[in-house]
């Protein structure tokens, strides 16, 4: 008889969904700057490679998850650069970036290919994880679970409560507007995109360090793709993005111990099912199609200049 213990299935969710919700949460500000950028796995496969290999270098995962970030955040800067400045298509772009990015990460990586990470300490002391149920749940994580979810309560914050936000979202919404006013669009926009970059950073490197924790080429596996469905099924809400990637989290543990039950499924349908059973709950939840909508940056893709 098949049993799965609840409390540690909600803890392995947790943490399959921390690199997911990093990359989505910072896709969603660039694109409420109005920003397409999809090269969002590219940027978590160099957050994977850079965090990693300083990781190993170093000794310390915290260097290895500060690598990631900047990891992600250069390449993101290079789209920036083409999309912004030089005004290249986004989407052919975001496309090339990830390209680039997974071929320049199985490169870096050849050498480090079957080593093992330095371990990542839990944040609270082992008393507090062994507490029945709560501890575990609440208390048995790294810093990077609970720094994920702070930044979710943050991008709320940022967007709906202040100034600095109401401006992001201004240009995101219109560019030419938000120019005739005096903003930096520009500016704004590639400091969103860095901003992106680095969260889908820091989410590659805490697939490679904590989540695997080893290098394998293409470990990301999808990862970046489903945290751009995350953004736009999540009607550009950062509460819904936390629930998504919960979700799809929740969907990839229970599988995987499916799996070890060795229950009569097949395996590629086990391992399909979190894609499948994500965009699926994520298309009820936006089935609104007028109200999503309303929600979409109204500039999200479109090129500024301003000379124009």
């Amino acid at each position: 008889m098949l049993s799965i213990d609840p409390v540690t299935l909600i803890v392995a969710l947790i943490a399959a969904s921390t690199p997911i919700l990093l990359a989505a949460i910072g896709e969603l500000v660039v694109e409420r700057a109005g920003v397409l950028n999809l090269g969002v796995e590219g940027m978590m496969i160099m957050g994977a490679v850079f965090g990693f290999i300083v990781a190993i270098n170093s000794g310390s995962p915290a260097l290895g998850f500060v690598a990631g970030a900047v990891g992600g955040a250069g390449l993101a800067l290079i789209f920036g650069f083409l999309t912004q400045v030089l005004l290249s298509n986004q989407v052919a772009t975001g496309l090339a970036l990830t390209l680039f990015g997974l071929g320049l990460a199985a490169l870096l990586g050849v050498p480090y290919a079957g080593l093992s990470a330095p371990l990542t300490g839990d944040l609270f002391p082992a008393a507090l994880s062994s507490i029945p149920v709560a501890g575990p749940i609440l208390f048995s994580h790294d810093i990077i679970v609970y720094l994920s979810v702070l930044l979710v309560a943050a991008v709320w914050f940022v967007l709906t409560r202040t100034r600095a936000g109401l401006i992001l979202r201004a240009v995101g919404e219109s560019h030419d507007a938000a120019h005739a006013l005096g903003y930096k669009v520009v500016r704004i926009r590639l400091l969103a995109i860095m901003f992106g970059g680095a969260c889908a950073g820091l989410g590659g490197a805490y697939l490679s360090l904590v989540r695997v924790p080893s290098w394998t080429e293409g470990m990301t596996a999808g990862a970046g793709w489903i945290a751009l469905a995350l953004v736009v099924f999540a009607s550009w809400k950062p509460w819904r993005v936390l629930i998504g990637a919960y979700l799809f989290g929740g969907i990839a543990a229970l599988q995987l111990r499916l799996q070890a039950a060795e229950v009569g499924v097949p395996v590629a349908l086990l391992d399909a099912s979190p894609y499948l059973v994500t965009i699926i709950v994520l298309v009820v939840i936006s089935s609104d199609r007028r109200r999503a909508a309303l929600n979409a940056p109204a500039a999200l893709g479109k090129v500024f200049h301003a000379s124009r």
